[in-house]
């Protein structure tokens, strides 16, 4: 595939050309322009099979390159990128037909849409859309800090469609969800914050006090009815609503966000929802937005520091490892491995030449969960003697 670029920052087309020659597909970059006039030079003279460029480049609008090909060209492929803040110039481009495809911040807009596909019911409700979905946010390169905060992660995110009196039933639900991991993940020592609106500044919110009040209360009530001591913190909530967010620390007592729980009853009225009520009237939904990961990268992070790389032992990649004390007793080990193995244990056997001194501490090292010692007396004995890590040997069985 023969391809022109165009960008007016030079660094911009470094980066294009490093990305299309790690594709496997077989690129040829036959032009590089940094204004539109120059763009639209290189494709009357090389005939590309592909245009990539910038929506909005300063020096020569690109629109223009754009209008002039959709003349002389109707045929050539174009992708378009551009950033958020050139939205206008997305508008245009769309005007000139061209199709134009932006990075996703949120999921929440794409499930509303999909509820809005066809009329629904007072009977439908609740209705759970949820999704693992990658989304994208231009953090600041100072704010970017290894996988706990990213510009590009993946949500495990769901958003329920319920009416008023299902409202705090599904947001008690969540609840006992996110509770669910965090004990699966022996996360004992988290926090629970109910995130509100500013007390003074109002004006970055959107809906009405109402709303704001009634889904205010929800979160605070059904703290109240588990027993969940949350602290309040004003001004940390969403534009489109409060949330209660669950917070854990990491190794070195840093807090992090993770699962959240978000009530709404804007986005519902934005995206005009309804639904039909026992009434025979039109009725508007609530909506919950809930993340009990949060972001799987973060959440992945908190974990590996929370544990020191010491997993569950459901969770560890290594689960079992059989140290032989000599080479004699390795097929005895393989057996024993067998065995293990037929009942879904991830098992593996250290069959170096080693003395077991340092084949137990190499496997300390690696944090896997238990360790099998395997000589002459249990290969005799069908038995195993039993090692835990960091707690020693257990005997044996």
């Amino acid at each position: 595939m023969r391809v022109v670029i165009a960008d007016d920052e030079k660094f911009v087309l470094v980066v294009l050309k490093s990305a299309l020659r790690s594709v496997r597909f077989p690129i040829e970059i036959v032009g590089e322009a940094l204004d539109g006039d120059d763009a639209y030079r290189l494709c009357c003279k090389k005939k590309p099979d592909l245009l990539i460029t910038d929506i909005c480049m300063p020096r020569k609008d690109g629109l223009d390159l754009l209008a002039k090909l959709r003349e002389t060209q109707p045929e050539l492929p174009v992708i378009i990128y551009s950033g958020f803040d050139n939205f206008s110039y997305a508008q245009k481009a769309i005007h000139y037909g061209v199709e134009e495809y932006l990075l996703k911040p949120m999921n929440c807009p794409h499930h509303c849409e999909i509820y809005r596909s066809k009329p629904r019911s007072y009977k439908d409700l609740p209705l759970r859309f949820a999704e693992f979905g990658t989304v994208y946010r231009y953090e600041q390169s100072g704010e970017l800090h290894g996988l706990t905060r990213v510009r590009g992660f993946t949500q495990d995110d769901a958003h329920l469609f319920c009416r008023p009196d299902q409202l705090k039933d599904e947001f008690l639900k969540v609840m006992d969800i996110i509770f669910i991991i965090f004990k699966a993940l022996d996360f004992e020592n988290f926090e629970a914050q109910i995130s509100l609106r500013d007390k003074v500044n109002r004006d970055k919110y959107i809906g009405s006090e109402e709303n704001w009040e009634k889904a205010e209360s929800a979160i605070i009530e059904a703290c109240q009815e588990k027993g969940l001591k949350a602290k309040i913190e004003y001004g940390e909530a969403a534009f489109y609503g409060p949330k209660l967010d669950f917070m854990v620390k990491d190794a070195i007592g840093r807090r992090w966000q993770l699962g959240t729980i978000q009530v709404d009853y804007n986005l519902p009225e934005r995206f005009g929802l309804e639904y039909t009520g026992e009434d025979n009237k039109k009725h508007r939904p609530v909506m919950i937005h809930r993340a009990p990961f949060g972001s799987m990268e973060r959440f992945v992070a908190v974990l590996i520091e929370h544990t020191g790389g010491k997993f569950p032992l459901w969770l560890t990649p290594d689960q079992v490892a059989i140290l032989p004390i000599s080479e004699k007793f390795n097929d005895y080990a393989y057996e024993v491995k067998r065995q293990l193995e037929a009942e879904d244990l991830s098992v593996l056997v250290d069959d170096r030449n080693e003395k077991i001194g340092r084949k137990i501490r190499d496997t300390e090292l690696k944090r896997i969960p238990y360790m099998l010692i395997v000589g002459e007396k249990e290969a005799e004995n069908n038995e195993v003697s039993v090692r835990k890590q960091g707690e020693g040997d257990k005997g044996s069985m």
